[in-house]
């Protein structure tokens, strides 16, 4: 049976509690890349999910910026230094 994606709920962990806004608006409205994206929904969930301790989520995110940088030097779109080399 297919899933049903209109009907699936995000997690309440993607969620603000205070204006409501869902982790993947965010990274939606700001048009990120992937790997950005991905390192800020990990920031914005972080302690958050039952059973990810707030440091593994903040490694995840840093991980994956990482990437993104790996990626820019790759392209030469970075000029300058930074932890990528």
């Amino acid at each position: 049976m297919p899933i049903d994606y209109k009907e699936t709920t995000e997690p309440s962990y993607y969620s603000g509690t205070k204006y409501g806004y869902s982790a993947r608006k965010v990274v939606e409205d700001f048009e990120l890349s992937y790997n950005v994206g991905t390192a800020v929904s990990y920031l914005l969930r972080a302690g958050k999910k039952e059973g990810n301790p707030a440091e593994q989520d903040i490694q995840k995110a840093i991980n994956h910026l990482h990437f993104e940088l790996d990626k820019l030097f790759k392209k030469g779109d970075v000029k300058t230094g930074g932890l990528a080399q």
